[in-house]
Formats: C-alpha cells, sequence, structure tokens
C-alpha cells in the first residue's frame, strides 16, 4: 500500500500535466469578456488617438473590446500602480511611457510600485518622433544659424522641451554654444503649439505629430529629429546623429505590459494578435507612419531587454541632469 510520501511524489507529475495542458485552454478561451487598458496619458493625445484605434482592430480580431481606462498625472506613477495592482489574469493590460517603466526608479525615492519586477513585457508599440523645430519667423534654417541669432539677441529666445533628455540637449547647446536659451515650463502639446505659432516661445523640441500640418504649411521650420533614421515625413529633416550629435539621448516610446504573473498564453495570444494588426500595411501607414510614429511590434523578450538597456541609459542621463530623487 502507498504511503503518503509516495502518493504525493506521484502527484507532482499530475499537477505539471495539468498545468501543462491549462496554458493552450486559457489562451484558446480568452478573451471571454472586455480588457481593460489603463494608460498613463489623458485622453485626446497621440498614444491615447493610437490605443483607442488599435482597440477597434483588436475587437474584430478577439471579439472583445478594449476599454482604454486614462490614468494621467503623479508624475506618471497613479498609472504604474494601478496596473501593478491589477489581477494578472489577462483582463487588465497597461500602455505605458518610458516614464512609468523607467525613469520614476530614478527620480523617486519610493514608488508603490516595482518598475523592474511588476509588469510583464508584451510588445514595444512605438517611438514617438521627436523633432526640434522653430518659428519660420526665426529665419533660421540650422543649428548653427540657431546659435548666431541667439548670440545676436542674448536671453530673448525662449524653448519648450517637456523630457529631461531633451532638456538636457538645450542644456548641452547652451554650453558648446556661449549662448542663453530659456526654458519655459512646458504645460501640453496644444499651448506649447500655440506659443510657437504666436512666436512668444518660437523653439520646440518635442513629438514630431504635434507639428506635421505647421511644418508641411511653412509656419515652422524643422531643424532635427531624434530619431536613428529621418522621418519618412520630412525627409529633409536630418537626425541629431547626421549633424554630430554625439551625446547619449534617450527615446520616447509607449508600450503595452501587463500586470506580472499574466499567464504566458495571454501575452502570447495578445502580442500575435496586435502584432499582426502592426503588420497590416493600410494601418502601419495610416496610424504610425503618417502620425510621425516609428512602428516597433517587437517581442516579449526584444521588449524585455530593450527596458534593461533603457533603464542604464537613463540613470545616466538623470545623473548628468543633477537631478535628486524626490
Amino acid at each position: 500500500m502507498p504511503t503518503g510520501i509516495s502518493l504525493a511524489r506521484r502527484a507532482v507529475p499530475l499537477v505539471l500535466f495539468a498545468a501543462a495542458l491549462s496554458g493552450p485552454a486559457v489562451a484558446a478561451d480568452y478573451p471571454s469578456r472586455p480588457i481593460r487598458a489603463i494608460i498613463n496619458v489623458s485622453a485626446g493625445g497621440t498614444a491615447d488617438v493610437f490605443a483607442r484605434t488599435l482597440g477597434e482592430e483588436l475587437h474584430r480580431r478577439l471579439g472583445q473590446p478594449l476599454i482604454i481606462d486614462p490614468r494621467p498625472g503623479g508624475g506618471f506613477i497613479v498609472a504604474g500602480r494601478a496596473c501593478a495592482d491589477a489581477e494578472p489574469d489577462g483582463y487588465t493590460v497597461c500602455i505605458l511611457s518610458g516614464e512609468t517603466l523607467v525613469y520614476n526608479e530614478f527620480l523617486f525615492k519610493r514608488l508603490p510600485y516595482d518598475p523592474r519586477k511588476d509588469f510583464a513585457p508584451i510588445t514595444n508599440f512605438f517611438f514617438n518622433t521627436q523633432a526640434l523645430v522653430v518659428s519660420a519667423a526665426l529665419g533660421v534654417h540650422s543649428l548653427p544659424e540657431l546659435a548666431a541669432l541667439a548670440k545676436a539677441k542674448p536671453g530673448t529666445l525662449a524653448y519648450v522641451a517637456p523630457s529631461i533628455p531633451l532638456g538636457l540637449f538645450f542644456d548641452r547647446f547652451n554650453r558648446q554654444n556661449g549662448t542663453d536659451l530659456v526654458r519655459i515650463p512646458f504645460k501640453g502639446g496644444g499651448e506649447a503649439v500655440s506659443g510657437i505659432l504666436s512666436g512668444t516661445t518660437p523653439i520646440a523640441f518635442f513629438g514630431l505629430a504635434n507639428f506635421i500640418e505647421h511644418l508641411r504649411g511653412g509656419a515652422l521650420t524643422g531643424l532635427s529629429v531624434d530619431g536613428a533614421a529621418r522621418s519618412p515625413l520630412f525627409p529633409d529633416i536630418p537626425t541629431l546623429r547626421e549633424l554630430g550629435y554625439t551625446a547619449e539621448i534617450t527615446r520616447q516610446y509607449f508600450g503595452l505590459v501587463a500586470p506580472a504573473a499574466t499567464p504566458a498564453p495571454i501575452i502570447a495570444r495578445l502580442h500575435d494578435a496586435i502584432v499582426g494588426i502592426m503588420n497590416e500595411p493600410e494601418f502601419r501607414q495610416r496610424n504610425l507612419i503618417e502620425r510621425g510614429l516609428e512602428p516597433i511590434g517587437d517581442t516579449p523578450d526584444a521588449f524585455a531587454r530593450f527596458l534593461a538597456q533603457d533603464r542604464v541609459l537613463s540613470e545616466r542621463v538623470v545623473k548628468e541632469a543633477g537631478l535628486q530623487p524626490q
């Protein structure tokens, strides 16, 4: 007659066998109800518009709607906490930028979530190309011309740059050229564009999507973009690297993650459906490229590796900026 220990030993393979069978079953039945997508920005922005468009296509593929749940504010912490605290059952996913996923670790002494452990990467959607633009009224068409104008009009030229690495770009620009471009607090894309067009803040470095119609109409002049390659929308605008800028700079991106411990078969099902949508030529062109976004759609493992690399780079950028955790 078998002992209790021997029965327990026999039970272990049965448990593992049942778990192996449950993975495909979970994926096959998923999703059976709407999926909530927490996003760390407010409604109406570039990432929000993309998420809602993607959700419409995902609904057609998976048969369930994607309910967008904006959680802006709190230094991008609110959404991170909500994502980390959600049930890891596949019915909550999170669309988060690098601030939540990486930068906050170096900007705050305490976080209500662990950026390294609380999220399961699914895919990086896109890089949000950042463009350095000036009001056409300035009459400058290159960085040397901007430096010359700034020297001729000291203390009078203002700029907006919402992120740490883009702010560092202007700090370095001022040091290298002996200029004193003045930084103005960034309160939102719409207000910043109004400031450029009115001439009150004639220099800006942020999302290309905000400038497309004004660059095409001639009201703004593009001096550079932060991508590894030129934007297909504006092939005449050079990259920072082409202009000899060798300092480290982190990119703006939005990726899809799930709460840690979300079953791997669900992660795989979501990834395959979403990347399949992103790889459709018409969707890719209309909803990414034409909006100034650089499509990625990588694998969960590749996204995890990218986050690890971005974490190292971001820590160096924060230290160079002289920022102390708050």
